[in-house]
């Protein structure tokens, strides 16, 4: 697969510096060589754990803490250009779970941002599944940390990106399912044809780093997918997998009956909170995959900050596996 390619313009914004939380995730270490390779001096938040610490990178200088440490935060955003929040959560049972990660810790960073002398740009990554609050405590979080953003905006340049399901290297939620259909085999909740976008993790991050070089954007939020006109449905991805993962054969879907899926959900839901632990299937999770519309498209973004996407899902996967297309 051939990555899109980081910014080249370093002597815009030689010395400058920006300040990332969720660097250590799936979406933030791709930002972080990506910003690194395009020239940034990264400054980057970590939550400490007996026993590891981060990696030694060029250029990224780590900064202990975690969203509810004031001092943590000040540190991070002190004389930065830009803040780019990633940092998220996307497994919990209770709307807190999520709404003191994905809201409470929003609204900390932006008000530590906006504390500055001279306040960086804001980026904030929420998620598409804000545009449906209703339909899981994800989704209403997501969609309560934008609105956190925005009530700081009086003295900070913010901007909101939205994508789709993201997908690559490292990823933990799509990844199983793709090597299942390279295997032949696509087990997908029966009856469940709605359209989707997708996107490339190396594309959104290729679009945070496109938007750091910008001075565009302020006050908007931001859909963004891979450009795939009309987006997709399973039956689209299964052929798409299935010339890409298994030389042009077919995937057999294994429809998954709803009323099982949702007895796994609160079985999870029930266990999750007795036991303590964070699943990934709940009842809303079942709301989120079976929503029949979550397209979206580039055209804001791209008439605004020039940002286009380079990786389709069939580049994308044939990246994942190692094939050529």
């Amino acid at each position: 697969m051939t990555k899109p390619m980081a910014a080249t313009n370093t002597s815009s914004i030689e010395n400058k510096i920006v300040a990332v939380t969720g660097a250590t995730g799936f979406i933030g270490s791709t930002l972080i060589r990506q910003l690194t390779q395009a020239g940034w001096q990264v400054r980057a938040l970590y939550r400490p754990k007996a026993g590891s610490n981060p990696p030694v990178i060029n250029n990224v200088t780590w900064i202990a803490g975690d969203l509810n440490n004031a001092d943590a935060l000040n540190a991070l955003v002190a004389d930065v250009n830009v803040v780019i929040h990633c940092a998220g959560a996307v497994r919990g049972v209770t709307r807190d779970d999520f709404d003191q990660i994905n809201e409470a810790g929003a609204l900390h960073v932006a008000q530590a941002a906006a504390a500055q002398p001279n306040p960086p740009r804001f980026l904030l990554i929420s998620s598409l599944a804000a545009r449906m609050p209703d339909l899981s405590h994800y989704a209403g979080s997501k969609w309560r940390g934008e609105a956190a953003i925005k009530s700081t905006a009086q003295p900070l340049r913010w901007t909101i990106f939205r994508p789709p399901a993201v997908y690559g290297p490292g990823d933990r939620e799509l990844m199983p399912l793709f090597k299942s259909m390279s295997n032949g085999f696509a087990p997908l909740p029966a009856g469940a044809n709605g359209r989707f976008s997708m996107i490339h993790v190396e594309d959104l991050v290729g679009a945070m780093v496109h938007w750091s070089l910008q001075d565009k954007g302020y006050g908007e939020t931001f859909e963004l997918d891979d450009g795939h006109i009309a987006g997709y449905n399973w039956n689209s991805v299964l052929d798409i997998a299935g010339r890409v993962l298994c030389n042009g054969g077919s995937i057999r879907r294994i429809p998954i009956p709803i009323t099982l899926l949702k007895l796994v959900a609160w079985t999870n839901f029930t266990a999750a909170k007795l036991l303590g632990y964070s699943p990934m299937l709940t009842p809303g999770k079942i709301r989120e995959i079976t929503h029949s519309d979550w397209l979206c498209d580039n055209n804001d973004i791209t008439r605004i900050t020039g940002w286009q996407p380079t990786c389709e899902l069939a580049q994308g996967l044939a990246g994942l596996f190692d094939k050529h297309h």
